[in-house]
């Protein structure tokens, strides 16, 4: 595994990107504790959490081991998860929204987007599909997991078949990460090479810090993190889609994200 130049650090987040995010209430629990977690969406790693929706979600699912069961709720439940941990170990939460669309109205928002995200090509494509600058619409979708340690929190991640994935290659709560956190990132099962990775770290004071890594020949990246600190980890696909109809979307984008605390010192 090797880690990847930083590209940037401490940067400002570009006003249309609005990531998701798995937030729990608590990353380290104790045994006969219930697992709680909030479904975010925001910038800067702080954004509003949503219900139990399942017209929202086409998964959410609670991982430990081999074993995988859905995530109990009734519309409206909020936080959007609460439920008894199985058993002790690595739990590894797993959700997948609906598809979503919105408009652009002006191509400002759109170089915004696709610049902050690393898809400059995506201006040069759209011109050359002889695509208008404003009015044209997009689809989008999440695929969130985040790392909770129930007791211990022996365990370690793993694929669990999302179109495009973060996986952890470390567990933040029992190895030593002093060389560094490493993430495999995946899309459609396969590794994405020279892929731009996001990092969000929350301080214990709540400051937030963003910096920009790339993936190497093997889909890893590689970051620093510090005790007691809290990550969000991001990674947006986007791909072309051709039309059928005038109103139909013309870009997809499919968001990756993964969180994990590292416990105090």
């Amino acid at each position: 595994m090797r880690a990847l130049a930083l590209i940037a650090a401490l940067f400002p987040v570009a006003a249309s990107a609005h990531e998701f995010w798995i937030s729990p209430l608590e990353y380290q629990i104790a045994v006969d504790a219930p697992l709680v977690a909030d479904i975010r969406v925001g910038e800067n790693f702080e954004g509003s959490a949503f219900s139990y929706l399942p017209m929202r979600f086409r998964r959410f699912d609670l991982a430990m081991g081999d074993d995988l069961a859905e995530v109990p709720g009734r519309a409206g439940d909020r936080p959007a998860m609460t439920m008894p941990a199985p058993q002790e170990g690595l739990a590894v939460v797993i959700h997948e929204t609906t598809d979503y669309l919105l408009t652009y109205k002006e191509w400002a928002k759109f170089e915004s987007f696709t610049t902050h995200k690393d898809f400059a090509w995506a201006m040069d494509r759209h011109r050359e599909r002889g695509l208008p600058e404003a009015g044209f619409r997009e689809r989008y979708s999440r695929y969130g997991k985040s790392l909770i340690a129930v007791g211990r929190g022996v365990g370690q991640d793993r694929e669990v078949g999302l179109l495009t994935e973060i996986v952890a290659q470390a567990n933040p709560y029992t190895d030593d990460l002093s060389r560094g956190f490493p993430v495999k990132v995946l899309y459609e099962g396969a590794l994405r090479t020279d892929t731009q990775v996001e990092l969000f770290d929350k301080a214990p004071d709540g400051t937030v810090t963003s910096s920009l890594y790339r993936t190497d020949e093997e889909g890893l990246a590689i970051f620093p993190v510090s005790p007691g600190h809290t990550y969000l980890v991001d990674s947006v696909v986007m791909r072309p889609l051709d039309p059928e109809a005038e109103d139909d979307p013309v870009w997809e984008s499919l968001w990756a994200s993964l969180t994990f605390r590292v416990p105090d010192d």
